[in-house]
């Protein structure tokens, strides 16, 4: 079979889930749903593994292999078709996102047992992977294009899936219209760029850009399409200011959560910027820019994430602030380590949001960490996974954090310059990282146990005897669109365990894959994809290699020590430091006040603009003016015509001679 196929196969599988499900070979499939769709997806892992090897057969100057079905707009001059590029970028890709989706899948077989849309939620989760996977595997801009706006419209589909929610609807919207700002950047980029490519397919424009396609008048056109592609990517791997919608998207069920923040969506942003990097490379403004902005983003949002009290939304500012890293890592260059890290934390973050549901799934469906602790003897399994988890978003060895991580902070302090700032702040951003993640483990699972955590002990689950949204404390029932009665845990629940073990085997050794002066396994790997790109080189300052290890290492025990001493061996020392940093706090816990900008600078603005349109443009000059104005006129004329209807045959007899005789009067004078 060959190495195409096996790409085709891929994108197939989900597909087939998919529709297998939707239309249920006409009977309810019930619970087999959950078993179809995770053996779509496991086939498609599989199907990835295939590409894997057959991709390694060929020799490494001829690993960029395109596969097209048919050609759809020949006929206008566009070299649109329906292709897939198979190469190790493309290959890498789709191992993560079929490998860490199967995984969330099986957890959901579980997770989701109790919940009445159980089929419509997995047909949901097929198609997100389907899109996801179309995105990586997309041979041109039109159909990465495609896959990108099903991305989006997947995930509004899931983050609202419980739609009877006014809060889950509402962080659906929210999410969908921010990526939509994202898909305009995308198609405009994509213009600028087929201005003077003259073609859709990616190989084709990175040749005719190497040619110098853009010429030196062309440079503004090309910074301008890269600028508008970061759009894009900013919008869907939840960067600032487009990054609003990603805590709210916390309002889908726990495993969606996993899927759009470990192996889907938010990693779309980072594979883009890799893809795109021969244009970036030429647009050394736009690299800039994404460097910053990768930056910013980890710096702000592990700032967040210390003072949320949330469980799934610190995680959620924590999966923000390591795609910055991620961003930051391809915008100067660091391919390799930028997309090591895209890996190694699709498995420590799905572990994550995976023993945040146990430990939801235990409280009821409470969420709040407020009214969480002492888990730590009754959810051990989840404690051993959320420590294994912890350990490694901390970057402390031999966990896969901490190699993926500090391996994008030794590239971005080789490349000297304005990035050594960079370099500094990231390290700022890991120090933080340590903090905030510990200080959720030890909120959750030490101190004195709750009253959830104790009925556990006693070998009892607490299900809430009210149901209620989390969000906002409003009564729900459990009927379809409401969470169901209850989510189980993982200590009770072997798919959900199974699907945990594996993360966190992941999660440990995933690193060791990329050992610094040892093997560098993902480098070699993708070269062929980054073949033609200067940055793409060997890492040679060794001082500066061990000494990032050493200070990374440093920085995330002292960060876990210090999360310790504030949460564990001296309770109250976080209300002290509350009430000292003020405004600080105040700036941190409201989230650096973006949501209320955007809605001052953008949505209050456009929503007047829309009511003064509505209310007076529309009702005064439009149905007033122009609508009641013509609808008087026509009235007046047919009032005049149906009085002119006697039904008195002399009077029409008059009216022809009259009409006849000016007739007559006209040719005469005109004679």
């Amino acid at each position: 079979m060959s190495t195409t196929t096996y790409g085709w196969l891929v994108l197939l599988f989900p597909l087939v889930g998919m529709l297998s499900i939707a239309f249920g070979f006409r009977s309810p499939l019930g619970r087999r749903a959950g078993w179809i769709a995770t053996t779509a997806i496991f086939l498609s892992f599989l199907a990835s593994l295939g590409a894997l090897i057959s991709l390694q057969s060929h020799a490494v100057g001829d690993r960029q292999l395109v596969s097209s079905l048919w050609d759809y707009a020949s006929t206008v001059g566009v070299d649109a078709k329906l292709s897939i590029l198979v190469d190790p970028l493309s290959v890498y890709m789709i191992l993560v996102v079929t490998g860490i989706s199967t995984m969330i899948h099986l957890y959901s077989i579980s997770y989701m047992d109790k919940d009445k849309g159980y089929a419509r939620y997995f047909a949901y989760l097929n198609f997100f992977v389907f899109s996801m996977l179309l995105l990586v595997l997309a041979g041109n801009f039109l159909l990465l294009i495609v896959g990108w706006a099903f991305v989006g419209a997947a995930s509004y589909l899931l983050i609202s899936f419980w739609y009877r929610r006014t809060t889950a609807t509402r962080a659906g919207i929210k999410a969908f219209v921010i990526n939509v700002v994202g898909d305009v950047g995308l198609v405009l980029g994509t213009y600028f760029i087929f201005k003077h490519s003259g073609t859709l397919d990616f190989l084709k424009t990175f040749k005719a850009v190497e040619a110098g396609a853009f010429g030196h008048n062309g440079d503004a056109d090309l910074t301008a399409g890269c600028l508008l592609l970061m759009v894009g990517a900013f919008a869907k791997s939840a960067q600032i200011p487009l990054h609003t919608w990603l805590p709210d998207a916390m309002e889908g069920p726990t495993p969606v959560s996993a899927l759009i923040h470990a192996a889907t969506m938010v990693t779309a942003g980072v594979y883009l910027i890799a893809r795109m990097h021969t244009l970036f490379e030429l647009a050394p403004v736009a690299q800039d820019v994404g460097g910053a902005i990768g930056c910013l983003t980890l710096l702000i949002a592990s700032t967040i994430a210390l003072t949320q009290t949330d469980i799934k939304r610190v995680i959620a500012y924590s999966t923000m602030s390591q795609i910055g890293y991620m961003i930051m890592g391809v915008s100067v260059g660091a391919y390799a380590a930028g997309m090591f890290h895209l890996m190694t934390h699709a498995f420590f973050k799905a572990l994550l949001f995976m023993g945040a549901g146990s430990v939801i799934g235990a409280m009821g469906g409470e969420q709040s960490m407020e009214k969480m602790g002492g888990f730590r003897k009754a959810l051990p399994f989840t404690y051993g996974c959320f420590i294994v988890g912890g350990l490694a978003l901390s970057g402390v060895p031999p966990f896969s954090g901490f190699f993926s991580k500090d391996e994008i902070l030794l590239v971005t302090g080789e490349e000297g310059g304005w990035h050594w700032a960079l370099y500094v702040l990231g390290y700022v951003g890991a120090f933080m990282t340590a903090i905030y993640t510990f200080r959720m483990i030890f909120r959750t699972f030490h101190g004195e146990p709750c009253a959830e955590a104790r009925e556990l002990e006693a070998g009892h689950q607490h299900h809430a005897a009210v149901p209620f949204n989390p969000a906002n404390g409003e009564e729900e029932d459990q009927d379809v669109g409401f969470p169901g009665p209850s989510h189980p845990i993982a200590e009770t629940h072997l798919p959900m365990k199974v699907a945990m073990s594996v993360l966190a085997v992941g999660a440990v050794g995933a690193g060791l894959v990329q050992i610094p002066n040892v093997d560098y396994v993902i480098d070699n790997f993708l070269r062929p994809s980054f073949a033609t790109s200067p940055l793409y080189e060997p890492h040679t300052k060794d001082g500066l290699l061990w000494f990032g290890l050493a200070l990374g290492t440093v920085l995330g025990l002292s960060g876990i020590a210090l999360a310790y001493r504030i949460w564990v061996a001296r309770p109250g020392t976080s209300t002290v430091i509350r009430q000292r940093a003020g405004a600080l706090y105040t700036l941190f816990v409201n989230k650096w006040y973006f949501d209320e900008a955007i809605d001052a600078i953008i949505v209050r603005p456009f929503a007047a603009a829309g009511a003064f349109a509505r209310d007076t443009f529309e009702r005064r000059v439009i149905d007033e003016t122009i609508v009641g104005g013509t609808t008087g006129l026509v009235r007046a004329g047919s009032a005049a015509v149906r009085a002119a209807q006697s039904g008195f045959i002399r009077y029409y007899a008059a009216l022809l001679v009259i009409g006849i005789t000016g007739v007559g009067f006209y040719f005469l004078l005109q004679s």
